[in-house]
This record gives structure tokens, sequence and C-alpha cells, in this order.
């Protein structure tokens, strides 16, 4: 038995969102898994079965830059690219300097995003 497959989680409450950013990185050659909350992809094992996390800012409950910190602050942090469609005076500067590796405003720049990955996800895509 091999070892499973890493994935990238894509974690937003906008389920039109994580459908269109999962079939985005699957047309790139990427496994990804959708999550509607923070709480669904930490219940759910998410964050072991993970390489990369993509995660809206705004969801009830935890928010992305709740997850974020949580995820900074485990043994093995992963990388983290947050996306919003919401204005706010935090700006991408703010993100990054809390340990995020890309911020993305709605709609998301889908090549710009890819090629984000490929530079932070080496070795996922299986084409």
């Amino acid at each position: 038995m091999g070892i499973p497959a890493r994935t990238i989680a894509v974690i937003d409450d906008d389920l039109r969102v994580t459908e269109s950013l999962i079939n985005l990185l699957a047309s790139c050659g990427y496994k990804a898994e959708g999550y509607y909350s923070v709480e669904q992809f930490l219940d759910s094992g998410g964050l072991q079965r993970s390489s990369c996390v993509i995660t809206d800012v705004e969801m009830p409950k935890m928010s992305g830059l709740g997850l974020l910190h949580h995820i900074n602050n485990t043994d093995t942090p992963l990388p983290v690219v947050i996306i919003t469609g919401k204005p706010s005076e935090k700006s991408e500067s703010f993100y990054l300097e809390k340990g995020a590796v890309g911020f993305f405003r709605k709609p998301v720049d889908g090549d710009a995003l890819v090629d984000l990955l490929k530079g932070v996800c080496k070795g996922l895509a299986s084409g």
C-alpha cells in the first residue's frame, strides 16, 4: 500500500467558488478537496491530507485568518493562499506578513493562482 496522494484543500463557504477552484486545479493536474468551513476541514482530517491550503477570509465561526494562524502554529505548517471577495482595509501585505504565501481578490485570477501553486506546491501536479 503506497503513501496517499497529498492534496490542495480549498475552503470557502460559497459552493460556487469552491467547485470552480476545484475544477480549475483538477484541469491543471492537481488533486483538490473542497470544504465549506474551516471546522469541516479540521474535523475531517483535511489538515493531515493537505500539502497546501486555499482559504476564504470571511467565513462563519473560524475565519481564514484564524486558520492561517492555526496552521502556522502546527509542527508542519503548510503554504496558505488567502482569497477574499469582501473589500477590507487589510491588504495583500497584511496577509503575507501573517504568513500567507499568496493573496487573491475574487474573482480569482486562475492563471496567477496556478502560477503561484507551481512554485509552492512542487510535485503535486500529476500532469
